[in-house]
């Protein structure tokens, strides 16, 4: 298991999605497993026994999964797939950003407020700069990501970002490089993916993949 309490897939691990047919990357999936009562149940962790049936990490192929009643053909047996799973999924993805973010910070990995991220971003301590999805566009604007890819996470409202910090609300954030930075951006484009074009905003639509 990696440090964050996720099982560590096998390198080039990919796996074939129920909806779309594609062969993704676990990394950009969701794994589901059949509980003991023979519901569906997500595995954001990675670590529930059973077999596993993925689904591509986007809100449209989860919806269609949903509808078109897959989950049933790709565990070969009748399943329940209980009322609101994709909202359920959201909500445990967010959680886990949120979490991750909260021990880099306690790690001294991650700053948070509009002077502190800048001075990061300027120094080139910051590997990824996180702005909420909420926030002010023309406030958001004055600070630009590093270069690379999958430098910027911006699928957290305030509120959300708040819980990571310990404050009711924050704009700015960056993570260092190192530690779980890698993980959180991980995290961070699954839950953007399941987010997207959801409540009539794509979210994440700022995240980038590694």
């Amino acid at each position: 298991m990696t440090r964050g309490g996720r099982q560590k897939q096998r390198d080039g691990a990919e796996r074939r999605c129920i909806a779309t047919g594609e062969v993704r990357p676990v990394a950009e999936m969701i794994r589901f497993v059949v509980g003991p009562d023979g519901q569906i149940v997500p595995d954001v962790l990675g670590k529930l026994p059973g077999r596993g049936i993925w689904v591509t990490a986007s809100r449209a192929a989860l919806t269609r999964a949903v509808e078109k009643k897959l989950f049933s053909r790709g565990a070969k047996q009748q399943v329940t797939v209980p009322d609101g799973l994709v909202a359920e999924l959201e909500r445990q993805l967010v959680a886990r950003v949120v979490e991750l973010i909260a021990m880099a910070r306690k790690a001294g990995r991650a700053v948070v407020g509009y002077e502190k991220v800048k001075g990061w971003l300027l120094d080139g301590t910051a590997r990824v700069l996180i702005q909420a999805s909420d926030g002010s566009e023309r406030g958001k604007t004055k600070l630009r990501p590093p270069e690379e890819k999958g430098a910027f996470i911006g699928g957290l409202t305030a509120s959300e970002l708040g819980l990571a910090f310990g404050r009711e609300h924050v704009i700015h954030g960056a993570l260092a490089a190192g530690g779980l930075t890698q993980r959180i951006v991980e995290e961070a484009t699954r839950m953007s993916g399941v987010r997207e074009d959801h409540g009539g905003k794509a979210a994440g639509k700022g995240t980038k993949t590694i």
